[in-house]
């Protein structure tokens, strides 16, 4: 006898399969179809409601901020937002995780906090050189990630082009992706430095001073040094459509390269969203002018974008209110509206759902090499969210995040009723049911 079986429209990532069944045993999904698959333990029998496979956010800082948020928290989130596995960056305060020790530390902090399962990127640090790649890889990272942009010499250090393209050759050894932080430095710092000699403070400062050639210019860099190297390169947050058509160049060439799109580009722009919000809104790269939101949205609808993920980070509401633009922090929590927001945006655009679940949970899934995860296919982890498309105000209030800030706050967005991570009922829509722990460290394993 089957465990589980759900009756409802499954998205796919060919396709919505309406009044389709979702059967499930063992914690494993054991195949999908528009026939009744027989008895079951339990049966969820829904009208309108989505069936969508467990999104992979491919961009999660859990730890940025110490003692802020974790993994406790980070988790609960992704729960409640659909979102059964994160991907964790490497920038943890008084952590960078770049040798085998700290992976080991972070995975015993996985094991202990998590509600939803966690791969690690892993990353260098440059006195180190490619010394250290090797025993991350043993550790099980699933993927590396540099910056051409420093934010901190220690938590979030610069890697520049010579070193960069030592790792790269050093990761190709492996078959995993380098993921790159794409804006150039000197750029960027110059142009800072002549804006607070101006005395100017106000939100356009950021975009004036990250600019768009800028973010062009360590793209190009980025999959020129993958082509050179032999290694996956992958752009991980891309507010510009030209970013986009520089992928498409390479992978026409035959080289392997992806591009990610953070959700906040493809829901907020510079005109509507920063000019009110101002630090709320700031991120790096910046969220760009509503035009560029536009063509963003037009790429995704082609199949031009991997990957749509978060760069969630639940920064303290006083790292993101100085009046002072550039004082503030970049980035924001958005785990928990992931899923909705995408789905939204997708359902406003007549763009095909499936499109949401190729770029938030198969492609994801594959560009990790997490092979029990991304689809409701047979033999994969019964991860899936059941979700109602009817549009309700989204409260940070009644969150289940650290933070007590978003801009998606009061926002109108599809309802994440429940989420199930290997068969087991984790979130009923108000609470997060699995004990802290029970999430567990993904290793990658051929797809």
């Amino acid at each position: 006898m089957l465990d589980l079986v759900v009756r409802g429209n499954l998205v796919t990532p060919t396709g919505v399969v309406r009044g389709g069944y979702l059967s499930v045993a063992a914690g494993k999904v054991v195949g999908t179809g528009v026939n009744d698959p027989g008895a079951a333990r339990e049966r969820v029998i829904l009208d309108d409601a989505l069936v969508f496979p467990g999104a992979v956010d491919a961009q999660v800082h859990s730890r940025s901020q110490k003692n802020r948020e974790d993994f406790k928290f980070s988790t609960r989130a992704a729960a409640a937002g659909g979102v059964t596995t994160i991907v964790d960056m490497p920038y943890d305060e008084g952590l960078l995780v770049c040798d085998c020790e700290s992976v080991e530390i972070k995975a015993a902090d996985i094991a202990k906090q998590a509600h939803v399962d966690v791969a690690l990127y892993g990353t260098i640090r440059p006195a180190d050189g490619v010394s250290k790649i090797a025993e991350q890889v043993e550790a099980g990272v699933c993927a590396f990630k540099f910056s051409t942009f420093g934010t901190d010499p220690e938590r979030f250090p610069r890697i520049p082009p010579l070193l960069m393209s030592q790792a790269f050759a050093e990761v190709a050894k492996s078959g995993l992706a380098s993921g790159v932080h794409n804006e150039n430095e000197e750029i960027v710092k110059t142009l800072i430095a002549k804006m607070k000699a101006s005395g100017r403070t106000d939100y356009l400062v950021h975009g004036e001073t990250h600019t768009p050639l800028s973010e062009l210019l360590a793209i190009a860099e980025i999959y020129e040094i993958g082509a050179f190297t032999g290694c996956r390169a992958h752009v991980v947050h891309c507010s510009l459509g030209r970013g986009i058509e520089i992928c498409e160049s390479y992978k026409r060439q035959g080289y392997d390269s992806s591009v990610e799109v953070c959700i906040h580009y493809l829901m907020f722009d510079e005109d509507n969203t920063v000019s009110q919000k101002e630090g709320l809104a700031k991120g790096n790269p910046p969220i760009r002018a509503l035009p560029e939101k536009e063509r963003l949205w037009k790429f995704l609808a082609s199949g031009a974008v991997d990957i749509v993920s978060t760069d969630h980070v639940a920064w303290s509401l006083e790292r993101k209110s100085n009046p002072d633009m550039l004082a503030n922090s970049a980035g924001g929590p958005s785990l928990e509206v992931l899923v909705p927001a995408l789905i939204k945006g997708c359902m406003d655009r007549d763009v095909d759902l499936a499109v949401a679940a190729r770029v938030l949970s198969l492609n994801p899934a594959r560009h990790f090499r997490l092979a029990s995860k991304g689809a409701l296919r047979a033999g994969c982890d019964a991860d899936f969210s059941i979700i109602d498309p009817t549009l309700e105000p989204w409260r940070v209030a009644n969150s289940q995040t650290v933070s007590d800030w978003s801009l998606y706050d009061e926002m109108p967005l599809p309802q994440i009723k429940q989420t199930y991570l290997r068969g087991e009922l984790i979130w009923n829509g108000e609470r997060v049911l699995n004990e802290a722990g029970a999430g567990r460290f993904l290793k990658p394993s051929a797809w």
